[in-house]
């Protein structure tokens, strides 16, 4: 130390262009005095002596907080211990592989690297205070404590604390100061002047700052050391984006535990045989806690404290009230506490909108969805979700959606308090604006389709615009499980018509996709919501639309009493278009090919008198089908050309592939076998045109037969691989089941029958 202080004032001396003398006469201090500090051999100097040669010397602020701390450095070493910082290491530790990884491989990075800062942020993004950030930073510095032999660091911050305010970085720096040796009386008043003996102090060295629990940036900032060998790890319920963009540091997320990990959390507490005596209510725990290490270990400590409660009691408690069984009157051990502390520091519309995500139906939102739910512009909404993103208390994912874990979403419904016509209006929003998009991107995939009516938009709901059907499809994909929960949402307040609308607008997505039992289940609902509105319309639709839920189920009694019932309401309603749909519906359920084409001939008949062309053209095709289905190859191909002549007349591309698919199929059981491959690869390349992947799996099916007719095995295998592929990814069991013997079959050079 007495080096550095010699060196500077040597250098800032002649920097003044003054000698020894002259220096000594515009101080007062004596020259020998001057002499002895630049030599080394007064090394501790007055620092009265100190502060005369720096008014003298003229020195901006920053040069003069580095020759004070020199100074105060240069006391004679006393027998000041390393220091050894750390608290306790938390036990029992589990997984978090893949982030002390993270901070193993900044820390070699910055070591091996001359002129590195090895600054690591420790931030949670799925979760916010009791996701395990301070649990992984210690014991990660316990780990390696031996990279760092001058010494370790530790302060809590207490950015979120119960019972007091966030620390002064000044008290943290005091702190460290005392903690390094330096005694009160060498310690300079000013903060700055002690921000700057710490970072002397610490240069050089090869030490770890353990900084836990930060408010901000700012409460972090004068803690930092201005060398490249030191490591400082800082955990915040907030992301110090000032941090990594102002002093390089490496952001590092903290996730919840996976389901394995939050299992071998609780063994390791409770012991493996109680673990194992009851699984299903193991099992139960870990998935309502979700792989928040705060409430495992308050399911751990609540079993464990009382060793009569039984795990399977445990689990009904928390079913029934998670945050009453993670509350506790030690703030330390209460989530519902440790959450409050990130609430409190919300501004009122951040808080506001806090409340307002846990009403929004389904595991997460997008950006779109956000505005119309929160009534804000999309910029405002855009930074409050920033915002709350940036307190751990929602998360993003790559596409830009926001999660927000299940234990916060029930926290956020209850702690701040919504008026009810506040909720009332955000809700009827964000339902609207599911509803609008899924019909406006329904329109997308098939314009042909008979529209509904929906009503106009409430204030403040902005539906999305989408422009083509791949981006319509993506919407669906993306938004699928926050529109089924915007149908239970909706049927749940009573707004009976946007269920079984939303219904409606999920149809062709759920059609093309191969959801079938979400078909199925949107469909009953939509049933149930139509039947309490005074609409015989609506009513008549969705037990029709029921109906075919059950025919692509095989659910044939099921299929027959709903078609019978819708058909019941519209003979009622002297409505023959409702007629009509009702036995085009019909046609699909019976095994009974006569029956089908009579159904189909009746809806056909009913369609002629209607003038709806696109609807007149799929009846014909119906016919078309069911003909071929008995034998008549002939009738079949006349009312499918027929019906393609329609559908290309008014560009509907859907009913185009539907018709040369029949048509593929009438040609090859009639023997015309290239034409068949002809027409289903025309019907394949529409349906892929379509995104609809459910067809496309059926006719792929369907082609290859021609092509073992023809001999043409090998693409034969190809089409009936590529088949087997969409059914099993589309869960379609009995047909995957088919497919695969036919391929075993044709290994086995054994053509199936219906090949031949």
């Amino acid at each position: 130390m007495g080096d550095h202080l010699a060196g500077a004032v040597r250098r800032l001396r002649l920097r003044a262009g003054l000698t020894q003398e002259a220096l000594a006469e515009r101080s007062g201090v004596s020259v020998s005095t001057i002499r002895g500090v630049e030599t080394g051999k007064r090394r501790n100097p007055q620092l009265a002596s100190v502060r005369q040669l720096a008014a003298a010397l003229d020195l901006r602020p920053a040069e003069l907080d580095e020759l004070m701390a020199a100074a105060a450095g240069t006391a004679e070493p006393s027998a000041v211990p390393v220091p050894r910082q750390l608290p306790a290491p938390p036990g029992p530790f589990v997984g978090r592989e893949d982030e002390l990884g993270g901070l193993d491989a900044v820390v070699r990075a910055g070591l091996g690297t001359a002129g590195t800062a090895g600054t690591v942020v420790v931030s949670a993004i799925a979760g916010a205070g009791g996701v395990g950030k301070s649990w992984l930073v210690l014991h990660w510095a316990h780990r390696n404590a031996d990279r760092f032999p001058d010494g370790q660091l530790f302060v809590d911050l207490r950015g979120f604390s119960p019972d007091s305010d966030p620390m002064e970085p000044a008290v943290a720096v005091r702190g460290f100061l005392d903690a390094l040796g330096v005694e009160p009386d060498r310690i300079p008043v000013a903060a700055h002047a002690q921000a700057a003996l710490l970072r002397s102090l610490v240069a050089d060295k090869r030490m770890l700052l353990v900084l836990d629990n930060a408010v901000d940036t700012a409460q972090v900032t004068s803690l930092l050391p201005g060398g490249s060998t030191c490591t400082v790890v800082v955990t915040s319920r907030n992301r110090l984006s000032g941090l990594v963009t102002g002093h390089g540091a490496h952001h590092l997320s903290v996730d919840t535990l996976t389901d394995t990990e939050a299992r071998t959390l609780l063994a390791a507490r409770l012991g493996t045989a109680r673990i194992e005596a009851e699984p299903a209510a193991v099992a139960e725990l870990v998935g309502r806690c979700g792989g928040f290490p705060l409430a495992l270990s308050i399911v751990a400590g609540r079993a464990h404290t009382d060793p009569h409660l039984s795990l399977t009691d445990l689990a009904d408690d928390l079913r029934d009230g998670a945050l009453d069984v993670l509350d506790d009157a030690d703030p330390a051990a209460s989530l519902p506490a440790v959450l409050s502390l990130s609430h409190r520091a919300l501004s009122d519309d951040e808080a506001e909108v806090f409340g307002l995500l846990a009403l929004a139906p389904g595991p997460d939102i997008g950006l779109a969805a956000a505005v119309s739910l929160t009534g804000r512009g999309r910029s405002r909404t855009r930074a409050l979700l920033r915002r709350l993103e940036q307190a751990s208390l929602i998360g993003k994912d790559a596409s830009g959606r926001h999660r927000m874990h299940d234990l916060i979403r029930r926290y956020a419904a209850t702690a701040h308090h919504l008026a009810d016509g506040t909720r009332t209006a955000a809700l009827r929003r964000v339902l609207d604006f599911y509803t609008h998009t899924a019909y406006a991107a329904d329109r997308l995939l098939e314009f042909h389709r008979e529209p509904i009516e929906l009503a106009a938009p409430v204030p403040g709901c902005h539906p999305q615009a989408l422009s083509d059907i791949p981006a319509a499809m993506d919407w669906f994909e993306a938004e699928h499980q926050n529109l089924l929960a915007a149908q239970h949402t909706a049927a749940a307040h009573a707004l009976h018509s946007t269920a079984w609308q939303l219904a409606w607008a999920l149809n062709n997505f759920h059609y093309r996709r191969g959801h079938r039992h979400d078909q199925l289940a949107v469909w009953r609902l939509a049933v149930d919501s139509a039947g309490r509105l005074p609409d015989p319309g609506a009513q008549i639709l969705t037990y029709r639309l029921l109906g075919r839920a059950h025919v692509v189920l095989g659910h044939h009694q099921e299929a027959i009493e709903a078609l019978n019932e819708a058909l019941a309401l519209s003979k009622r309603q002297d409505d023959p278009a409702l007629q009509a749909q009702a036995h085009y519906t019909l046609a699909s359920i019976w095994p009974d090919g006569r029956r089908a084409l009579e159904h189909a001939r009746r809806a056909l008949h009913l369609y002629q008198g209607l003038d709806q062309p696109i609807a007149e053209a799929n009846a014909r095709n119906a016919v078309g089908w069911y003909a071929a289905r008995v034998g008549e190859y002939d009738t079949g191909r006349e009312h499918c050309r027929a019906a393609l002549a329609l559908f290309e007349d008014h560009q509907d591309v859907d009913g185009q592939a539907q018709t040369l698919d029949s048509l593929g199929y009438i040609d090859h059981h009639s023997g015309r076998h290239h034409d068949a491959i002809r027409h289903y690869r025309r019907a394949i390349s529409l349906y892929r045109d379509l995104d609809n992947a459910y067809e496309t799996a059926d006719t792929l099916d369907r082609l290859g037969h021609p092509h073992i007719a023809l001999g043409h095995t090998d693409q034969a295998l190809a089409v009936w691989r590529e088949a087997l592929e969409l059914y099993r990814r589309q869960g379609r069991d009995q047909e995957a089941e088919q497919v695969q013997r036919q391929l075993d079959a044709l290994g086995e050079q054994d053509i199936p029958d219906s090949a031949r």
